[in-house]
């Protein structure tokens, strides 16, 4: 794994969740002169290397946003591509890769009529295989936006019969996709666009976010570590005025 200058990172400081919207796709086939495709193609690569970025620093946790709810309505052909790039690129080939350097990969998100045998296989293979790893959980966002799970949320607590009296914050956490996976610390996004675009709507209360202009295929591990620099140049308040406690005092 090639090493990139670290300077300016703190390592005491290092976010331990970081999410990433992975755009521009589209616009970077597009500039190329390229099938939208392809983009999609480049797109795994920048992965792939921001992953392993990740896994430098030290992050813990990795979660990106892969194929939301809204992409369904995307042309066929390139809905097809997309779920052939995770399947078969991602959920294959680097699957190994990510498993020889000890990275757990797990799945968030709906998976309804609309997702493919074969895919939800291919999935599970990935979470089996490796499932004992440790050195960082790689969480791929597939099917997934953040109204539905909230709304799967409420319709799972609501089946189980807890009293409205009794649901929380807690509550409504438990009965998400990933319950255990941290909130993110630092959300990125890439080509420009200012947006969240439905992910992680409950999750991201108190995440710091990061746009940048670099679209996706273009986005490498030094991308992801000037972010994690912006992030540690962040004062993080929670709602707090500065240098004054949870409880007031200061």
């Amino acid at each position: 794994m090639p090493m990139v200058d670290l300077d300016g990172l703190d390592p005491n400081r290092i976010p331990r969740h970081v999410a990433c919207v992975m755009d521009g796709n589209g616009r970077w086939a597009t500039k190329q002169g390229l099938p939208r495709t392809e983009g999609h193609r480049a797109g795994e690569e920048a992965l792939f290397d921001a992953a392993c970025g990740a896994l430098e620093l030290g992050i813990p946790y990795f979660t990106v946003y892969a194929f939301s709810t809204e992409n369904w309505r995307r042309p066929h052909e390139e809905v097809r591509f997309l779920l052939n790039v995770i399947a078969d690129q991602l959920l294959t080939r680097r699957r190994d890769e990510l498993h020889r350097m000890g990275v757990r990969i797990r799945f968030m998100g709906r998976r309804d009529w609309r997702v493919p045998r074969w895919v939800v296989r291919r999935m599970d293979e990935a979470a089996a295989l490796t499932a004992a790893n440790r050195a960082m959980t790689l969480t791929v966002a597939f099917n997934y936006g953040g109204r539905a799970e909230l709304v799967d949320a409420v319709r799972a607590i609501v089946e189980s019969g807890v009293a409205a009296r009794r649901i929380d914050e807690r509550t409504i956490r438990q009965h998400l996709y990933a319950p255990e996976l941290p909130d993110p610390d630092l959300v990125i996004r890439t080509s420009g666009e200012f947006r969240i675009s439905n992910f992680l709507l409950w999750e991201l209360a108190y995440s710091e976010l990061v746009f940048t202009d670099v679209l996706w295929p273009d986005f490498r591990r030094e991308h992801l570590f000037e972010a994690v620099r912006e992030f540690q140049a962040r004062d993080r308040r929670y709602g707090n005025t500065p240098g004054v406690r949870d409880d007031g005092i200061p």
